[in-house]
């Protein structure tokens, strides 16, 4: 199948189909991620599908009417319009029934009738019982559909409804989303290596605690699923991801900042990218106890803790960086006003020696965790060369498009 080439920026219309399984209710994210990547989202929703989320949640996340019925708008055709408009058709959540409709080029419903009248590239995100995705039927229609060029994103293992747990948990939505726009975006990082950072990493105290931060990774791990789209050679070095590293890059993990600075600068000479997007523990403890700290009942004093600077890895993988290597750094700041903030960042760039510094406010629910984010990129001069705001994977675009 072929679809108008797009790039990040470039606003399609995307069609999201959803049918009648329960993991339709993630089916939203699904949605929700095409419109916060500026892009066009016409949902059609099966009657079954509508018996697990609502209409007007579909309406309200799409921005456009949900469309159901294939004798509705007879007079503008739309059972073969939407499907000659689309850019790119998903469909997701994809059960078994739907799967062996598509693989039979059966239309006996609006979405059967869209799929089959567009050239537009279409993604199933399979969502069954694991003994439905093992079944020899399923497993034909499957191989049949990828033939025919349909890609499939998961199904991923995991807990199922009720207590059932296996293979046939539909993907997650941004992994959906991102591998679907890598069939109509750009390919424009083919043939190059980046090294990428993500999570947080943590101090231990003793064998139970530790000193870190709140990061997720859910930023460095989108920038890993971006530039994987985009056609790069990624590795990812994930402290304490609290979000799945994206297929196709290579993985390593690590606990503490200097385990975080021994696999970065390993693996930099061989990257011509090195971005940083890890949240450092800046400080550890001078002594590590061997057994758990316990308090004493009698003792109101409480602990007191030294604490000693851990490694400055950005300020390391800059000093030893390779010739024409580009290195990216964050910087996750409370700092309020935006000249400050850009302020912070070209001062940190500097000190560093990092080409750019991608700055974004950070506070109680900003920034760490969350789904968005909203950053400056800064040179080291105080100019800011691009500002993003939205989903974290399309920020992720906007990020590399600023690294060039």
């Amino acid at each position: 199948m072929t679809g108008s080439p797009a790039t990040p920026s470039g606003r399609l219309t995307v069609v999201v189909g959803i049918t009648g399984g329960i993991a339709a209710y993630k089916a939203v994210g699904v949605a929700r991620g095409f419109v916060l990547a500026g892009h066009d989202v016409h949902v059609i929703a099966t009657e079954g599908a509508l018996r697990f989320v609502g209409r007007p949640t579909l309406e309200a996340i799409s921005r456009n009417p949900v469309h159901t019925d294939l004798y509705e708008g007879v007079a503008e055709v739309r059972h073969v319009a939407l499907g000659q408009r689309a850019d790119l058709i998903v469909i997701a959540p994809a059960t078994a029934h739907t799967i062996a409709s598509l693989a039979a080029g059966l239309a006996g419903d609006l979405l059967g009738t869209t799929v089959l009248a567009s050239e537009a590239p279409l993604v199933i995100a399979p969502a069954m019982h694991t003994e439905m995705w093992g079944n020899a039927a399923t497993r034909a229609n499957i191989a049949t559909l990828r033939e025919r060029g349909v890609h499939v994103v998961g199904p991923a293992s995991g807990a199922l409804t009720g207590t059932d747990v296996g293979a046939g948990r539909m993907a997650e939505p941004d992994e959906i989303v991102a591998e679907a726009l890598a069939l109509v975006g750009p390919r424009d990082l083919v043939g190059r290596r980046i090294l990428i950072s993500a999570g947080g990493t943590r101090e231990p105290l003793d064998p139970v605690r530790f000193l870190g931060n709140r990061s997720s990774g859910r930023q460095g791990t989108a920038l890993a699923r971006a530039a994987l789209a985009r056609g790069a050679e990624v590795t990812l070095v994930a402290a304490h991801l609290e979000v799945d590293a994206p297929a196709g890059a290579a993985l390593e993990h690590v606990e503490t900042t200097a385990d975080l600075l021994q696999a970065m600068t390993r693996l930099a000479p061989d990257h011509d990218t090195v971005i940083m997007a890890a949240a450092v523990a800046d400080f550890r403890p001078r002594e590590v106890a061997a057994g758990k700290l316990k308090k004493s009942e009698d003792d109101e004093r409480g602990l007191t803790l030294e604490l000693e600077r851990t490694p400055d890895v950005l300020a390391a993988l800059a000093a030893g960086r390779a010739p024409g290597q580009r290195i990216v750094g964050f910087a996750a700041e409370t700092e309020r006003e935006e000249r400050a903030l850009v302020e912070l960042a070209a001062g940190k760039a500097r000190r560093k020696g990092a080409d750019l510094i991608v700055v974004n406010r950070v506070g109680w629910s900003e920034g760490f965790g969350t789904q968005t984010n909203d950053v400056m990129i800064v040179r080291a001069d105080g100019s800011v060369v691009s500002t993003a705001s939205g989903d974290k994977l399309s920020v992720a675009d906007r990020i590399l498009d600023a690294i060039g």
